[in-house]
């Protein structure tokens, strides 16, 4: 795991997401405000300016028509008024449609334009360029072009009204930024706050071992039904407490009784012979082993439900930890006697890195099973679909199982495309695999030195994955084969065997992954499970 991923908090992800959707929401709707004010004050532009291009050319016509030029001139001065116009130009059209410069207008201190009368055709719709926009029209005396006409007039108000609504989106983006920056603060601390709490209180009472204190309800649901969940764990190992702390006494009790009796008899019968002193002294022995028993067996009653799905991942953790702590001895005695080799450190640095790599997944695995104890038969929903390579998470399933694998003969062979890449719930299917591997290891093989598993992942259509798991072991037999899925059933009763694996795997299969499962075995024979789930598939390209 990298270490980005690792420093990952719900508070700077929310924080962030908050962020970009606010930013990509306001960049988008003040762009297409600002888009849309810019092209209403271009067209108000425009067509004031055509507008004015058109009063001046029907003004004009006439005085073009009859070649007065001080009229024209006159008409022209009359522009003076409106302070936009800064340039007009009149073109007079001859028999043979070539324009010769008529007359102009400049306004008051603008410097005058040369005569253009080869653009006009190209200025019948306005044309804006940087403080500018140029526009032409024909003049048409008695539906006659006598000429035309070139109007240049000035678009800096226009510039000054774009500026004005750039400064003012921009300001007030700025300012829905801060606002959307202080309510994601605040909807932060609303969402990470009871989760912190949760954590410390967890962690205070673990150290304390107050299991009396509980914890108070969020006003959030889901992380009230959190709080609920943990009160409802902390009251139940309250009360196992409590009923194992009264049947210690009353077992010390019953110790102190008998210690008392065994001691009466043992002066009154002092001269009793050898045989009843070995017989009260066995009867010791099996006093403690009972007691023992009794305790053991509460401890199973209590606990049996969360140790099936907890011990094995636990158990990885532990086996991986010892053989650290096996090798590192081995490494501390080199040292101390100078015989350490760079090879024998290469090998431990790697079995170190391989082992703590263990403990670190298994030890996440069984924190996630436990957190997610309390609704793994009804609602498995709590994990979120993220895509990965099939192949490489049944690798990596298979390696968390190598410490128990290691020192037996059987082999595990996987058939699934490399390339194979889906989108559904990894967990589920994580604890699917594990519990189907160790049901082989520990029944199907009883007696088998040498047994294979295989498993097969192929897509049935672009939507479902089917997944095939089989072993050579002893199979199933008949009356245990129709009940398989129903909770409690087992063939190790009393020899540690709980009878909630398959029921587990059923429910994951059915609730979480929204599949069927399907067995077929005869005893003697192995068997096979058929499991189909939706799931949406990709393949990945080869690196």
């Amino acid at each position: 795991m990298s270490d980005s991923a690792v420093r990952l908090s719900i508070r700077s992800l929310f924080l962030w997401v908050v962020m970009a959707i606010a930013t990509i929401t306001l960049v988008f709707a003040s762009g297409l405000s600002l888009y849309t004010q810019i092209k209403t004050y271009r067209k108000e532009l425009t067509d004031d300016v055509a507008m004015l291009a058109e009063l001046v050319s029907k003004n004009a016509a006439e005085d073009l028509a009859n070649e007065d030029e001080p009229a024209a001139n006159a008409h022209l001065a009359s522009l003076k008024a409106a302070k936009i116009i800064l340039n007009v130009h009149l073109y007079r059209q001859d028999e043979l449609n070539n324009l010769s410069y008529f007359s102009s207008y400049n306004q008051a201190g603008q410097t005058p334009v040369e005569s253009r009368p080869q653009s006009v055709s190209k200025l019948l719709q306005p044309r804006i360029t940087d403080d500018i926009i140029e526009v032409a029209r024909p003049i048409i005396y008695r539906q006659q072009i006598v000429g035309y006409l070139y109007l240049r007039a000035s678009a800096a108000n226009f510039n000054q009204l774009v500026g004005k609504a750039i400064l003012i989106s921009l300001t007030v983006m700025f300012i829905m930024m801060i606002v959307s920056f202080l309510l994601a603060l605040r909807l932060q601390q609303v969402i990470t706050g009871p989760i912190e709490y949760l954590a410390d209180f967890l962690q205070r009472t673990s150290r304390q071992r107050d299991y009396s204190s509980r914890a108070e309800v969020c006003n959030v649901r889901e992380l009230g039904i959190l709080s609920e969940a943990v009160n409802v764990m902390l009251s139940r190992i309250q009360e196992y407490v409590q009923k194992q702390q009264a049947a210690e006494d009353q077992h010390k009790k019953l110790n102190s009784s008998l210690e008392d009796m065994v001691n009466q008899r043992t002066l009154a019968l002092k001269d009793a012979n050898q045989e009843l002193i070995q017989t009260l002294e066995k009867l010791h022995q099996f006093q403690r082993q009972i007691v023992q028993n009794e305790k053991m067996a509460s401890l199973g009653d209590m606990v049996a439900g969360v140790a099936h799905e907890v011990n094995t991942p636990i158990g990885l953790g532990v086996t991986a930890s010892t053989m650290m702590l096996d090798r590192l001895k081995v490494i501390q005695d080199q040292f101390e006697n100078k015989t350490l080799k760079a090879s024998t450190m290469t090998r431990f640095l790697s079995e170190s890195q391989e082992n703590l790599n263990i403990i670190y997944r298994n030890l996440n695995r069984a924190a996630e099973l436990i957190s997610s104890f309390k609704q793994v038969a009804v609602d498995q929903s709590s994990e979120n679909n993220r895509t990965f390579c099939f192949a490489q998470l049944v690798n990596e399933i298979l390696l968390s199982l190598r410490p128990r694998l290691k020192n037996l003969d059987h082999k595990i062979n996987v058939e699934c495309d490399p390339t194979l890449s889906v989108e559904t719930k990894a967990g589920p299917i994580n604890q699917i695999l594990i519990n189907l591997i160790m049901n082989s290891i520990i029944h199907g093989f009883e007696g088998v030195e040498e047994g294979e598993i295989t498993i097969i992942a192929e897509m049935m259509s672009p939507t479902k994955l089917k997944l095939i798991y089989r072993d050579n072991g002893r199979g199933i037999p008949g009356d245990i084969r129709k009940r398989i899925f129903d909770p409690f059933v087992t063939t190790k009763r009393g020899q540690g065997g709980s009878g909630l694996g398959m029921h587990l795997v059923y429910n994951l299969v059915t609730q979480a992954l929204n599949g069927t499962i399907a067995l077929s075995s005869e005893e003697g024979n192995g068997v096979e499970f058929i499991i189909v789930f939706p799931v949406v598939s990709s393949i990945s390209e080869k690196a």
